[in-house]
């Protein structure tokens, strides 16, 4: 099953890099292959917890496909889970944490791991989705550079 793990320094706090996660509505605005993203629900949990039913399309080229994920933002720990529901994946899950660091920098770590239900499928996808994720991080990062000027903590 492919698999990606990367761990980053960043020059914002845990808590704005988690909100920058939180906000799925503004993926499409500079998410690696993310072409739309709608939220279909959103329940508050209580004590700072919040889980989503979401809708998101990726595309490259001439392939799009959609898939529906359970995304949990756990604020009090500074946690993301996203958990796979629908689509063309036969297992997808997701975890973004967060941590504080010295001088008002944080510890970025992310995890996923998925497998095509199609090989077809994996096949042309496949490595369009490892290069992707290669990107997240950084592609938060510069989001988060973007949105949180330097200074602003």
């Amino acid at each position: 099953m492919p698999s990606f793990r990367s761990a980053r320094h960043v020059r914002h706090r845990a808590e704005q890099m988690f909100d920058l996660v939180a906000d799925v509505e503004r993926y499409p605005e500079f998410v690696p292959l993310c072409t739309s993203l709608r939220v279909r629900s959103r329940r508050p949990e209580g004590q700072g917890r919040e889980t989503l039913i979401a809708d998101m399309s990726v595309g490259f080229k001439m392939i799009r496909e959609r898939f529906t994920s359970r995304v949990v933002l756990d604020k009090p720990r500074l946690r993301v889970v996203v958990e796979y529901i629908d689509g063309p994946f036969s297992h997808m899950e997701n975890i973004w944490k967060f941590r504080d660091q010295p001088d008002a920098r944080s510890l970025v770590t992310f995890f996923i791991d998925y497998e095509f239900r199609s090989r077809t499928l994996g096949a042309l996808m496949g490595s369009m989705f490892d290069a992707a994720f290669r990107k997240f991080a950084q592609a938060f990062e510069e989001r988060a550079n973007a949105i949180y000027p330097a200074g602003q903590t």
